[in-house]
């Protein structure tokens, strides 16, 4: 929580920073977006005499030095030696990409072909989160990640016991929604498969669309075994109620390692940990959930202050699906580095196809459960 308050805190900070932070010229934004795109490209410091021969700034370079020392006095840029041009800093990359990158769209013909993979694909849940994660990390060579979708409330719809050897049972719980969890139990007694079935019928009746909550209040009366059983369902609800209740998809994490800012092997280790801790990526992506809506897109760089972890990255997230039903999350991490650009759009493209077919195939079950 502390986190999560941090971050509110430091977006906000941020935003009031980015309100009342000093007006730079056109020309100055010109020089800024240059070198930062030469950056994004090349991975090294640009100077003033390469803006003017490569690019053509209408300015001597003398002048435009002069540009370039304001534009770090400011923050934007930063000189990483002496002798050297001027490289990003984390303030010049949020300037860019609030205010100088402008609207990027995929290709139509890139669109088309991703559009094609989808519906070429078995139409299963599975096979659409492992297309997804895939075909982010081959757009944006960085890491991409994507969570399976999950109901805004963890609503319980079926329950199915089945009798596996003594007293060793397999206890198959679906959700609204789709997701399934199992898990085997070891029950006091040996009890018969009819007896197994005509306790997860009555449950069934009984506990059909409620929540936690619901099935709580409605927990009277039951038998020791319905009983045990119960309690065992309502601490998968409560589980299932976590941000991240689902699978979490991973791909291109060794796009990440190629990275020259990664060659270090502490920088990649925080880089990849993000990813592969889970805490700490349910605790990240708790924040998109709270400041995004469902076809938005989010930008962290650097961190933003609250994260040591990303100090080294920047990751764009978007959450996807039906609002106030069923969402996931997905996103791209990578270097500060990063084409913002296509990163962002592909991002989007990619939260808006899986939202459609999340619609497609989960809308009916919205209007049931309104």
């Amino acid at each position: 929580m502390y986190r999560v308050l941090k971050f509110i805190w430091q977006s906000l900070t941020n935003a009031m920073a980015d309100e009342y932070e000093e007006t730079i010229t056109e020309r100055q934004k010109r020089i800024l977006a240059i070198i930062i795109r030469d950056y994004i490209e090349n991975a090294q410091p640009v100077g003033s005499q390469r803006l003017v021969e490569a690019y053509g700034v209408d300015a001597s370079p003398a002048t435009v030095r002069n540009e370039m020392a304001f534009l770090t006095q400011k923050g934007y840029l930063k000189q990483p030696h002496t002798s050297a041009g001027r490289v990003p800093t984390e303030k010049g990359f949020r300037f860019f990409v609030r205010h100088l990158m402008g609207q990027v769209d995929l290709p139509l013909s890139v669109q088309r072909t991703i559009t094609h993979q989808f519906h070429q694909t078995r139409p299963d849940l599975d096979s659409w989160m492992r297309l997804a994660v895939s075909v982010l990390a081959n757009q944006s060579q960085s890491a991409a990640l994507v969570t399976s979708p999950h109901p805004h409330q963890s609503l319980f719809k079926h329950l199915s016991l089945i009798s596996t050897s003594g007293r060793q049972v397999l206890m198959v719980l679906v959700l609204v929604g789709g997701e399934v969890k199992q898990q085997m139990l070891f029950l006091a007694e040996p009890t018969s498969q009819e007896q197994l079935s005509y306790t997860a019928k009555s449950l069934t009746e009984a506990f059909e669309g409620c929540d936690a909550y619901a099935i709580r209040q409605k927990s009277t009366n039951l038998t020791a075994l319905e009983q045990d059983i119960t309690k065992l369902i309502l601490e998968e609800l409560e589980r299932s109620a976590s941000l991240l209740g689902g699978e979490i998809y991973r791909d291109g994490l060794s796009n990440i390692l190629a990275e020259p800012e990664f060659a270090e092997s502490g920088a990649a280790r925080r880089a990849l940990r993000i990813l592969e801790e889970r805490s700490l990526l349910e605790n990240l992506l708790s924040r998109i959930v709270l400041s995004t809506k469902v076809g938005g897109v989010h930008v962290i760089i650097g961190g933003e202050g609250a994260w040591e972890e990303l100090r080294e990255c920047s990751i764009v997230l978007a959450r996807y699906g039906i609002p106030n039903f069923l969402t996931g999350i997905l996103g791209v991490l990578g270097p500060i580095r990063m084409p913002y650009g296509p990163t962002i759009s592909s991002v989007r493209f990619i939260a808006n196809v899986l939202s459609n077919l999340v619609t497609d195939t989960y809308a009916e079950q919205e209007k049931l459960n309104l």
